[in-house]
């Protein structure tokens, strides 16, 4: 295995294409194929499926890691000998919307401060960026999942709390008899992979899935539960002084949702990776609730 040769199959998977990746290297579309052919070759597998996009095989997913890897320590060890002529390192890290709408930005203000660093946040559900992880595309992620993706290590952050509220208009329209019909009640989603809010019907023996409405952005969320379009598990760090001055109620006395956050990273031991977890752990100590048993 090639450096260059890794680079480039890198570059395929970041781009999409063997002509983008020419580009991006400044080389030509010809030289691309040709690396990746010596490098299928060497390993006797198939690497890449050509696809549009382009898309990583199983074994070719395994080599994009090690790209970013090696790409990463030759980043610090320049950095170290001082010299910039490689350009700025990239960290790539996968957050979930509300924890980058709330106590992440932080980490944001910290990557500002480290030279020769670029930033990559791919916005992913909490329980679904261990993909990104295992195959290489981002070498840090805040994720719901206590176990441990290969070749990563993960730690406790805390947990989010969210709580179940609507205007009260539209809760008082939906009462009966003192009662809050939850079947009928218009319910808010992000995208089809959030479970908050269908979770909470569950626990409370509803069965019929009410009329919902999907708002696909934290903030865009937060604005619809306000403008009345549905309920919502609104973190509780966006709520603001809403339940205080009546904007929003709870949908029951006391009611919330606690969801424990991780940080997963590569266990590659590199400078920035070191900055980057630092920094996760203090906004994660200022903005999260500790951890159990923390």
């Amino acid at each position: 295995m090639q450096l260059d040769q890794l680079a480039t199959l890198a570059a395929i998977i970041d781009t999409g294409s063997f002509d983008g990746a020419a580009v991006a290297l400044h080389i030509t579309p010809s030289a691309v194929s040709q690396r990746v052919k010596a490098l299928e070759t060497a390993t006797g597998r198939v690497l890449v499926r050509r696809t549009t996009p382009c898309e990583p095989t199983a074994a070719g997913a395994v080599l994009v890691r090690m790209a970013r890897e090696v790409a990463l320590l030759e980043a610090d060890a320049r950095a170290a000998l001082g010299e910039l002529e490689g350009g700025p390192a990239t960290v790539a890290v996968a957050v979930n919307a509300d924890s980058l709408a709330t106590w992440f930005a932080p980490v944001l203000a910290a990557a500002a401060r480290w030279a020769g660093t670029t930033v990559d946040l791919e916005v992913e559900d909490e329980g679904h960026s261990r993909l990104l992880l295992r195959d290489g595309a981002v070498l840090g992620a805040v994720t719901s999942d206590p176990l441990p993706v290969g070749g990563c290590r993960v730690e406790a952050l805390g947990s989010m709390r969210y709580v179940p509220v609507a205007v009260p208009e539209l809760r008082d329209r939906h009462t009966r008899g003192g009662r809050l019909d939850l079947a009928s009640l218009p319910c808010l989603r992000v995208n089809r992979k959030d479970d908050l809010q269908a979770g909470y019907l569950r626990d409370r023996g509803v069965t019929r899935t009410p009329p919902t409405s999907q708002i696909p952005t934290s903030e865009g969320f937060r604005a619809a539960v306000a403008a009345g379009l549905g309920w919502g598990m609104l973190p509780e760090a966006q709520l603001d002084d809403d339940l205080a001055t009546g904007r929003l109620v709870r949908l029951a006395a006391r009611a919330h949702r606690d969801v424990p956050l991780y940080w997963q990273a590569w266990t590659l031991r590199s400078p920035r990776l070191d900055l980057l977890t630092d920094a996760v752990r203090s906004a994660a100590r200022a903005g999260l609730r500790p951890p159990r048993g923390g």
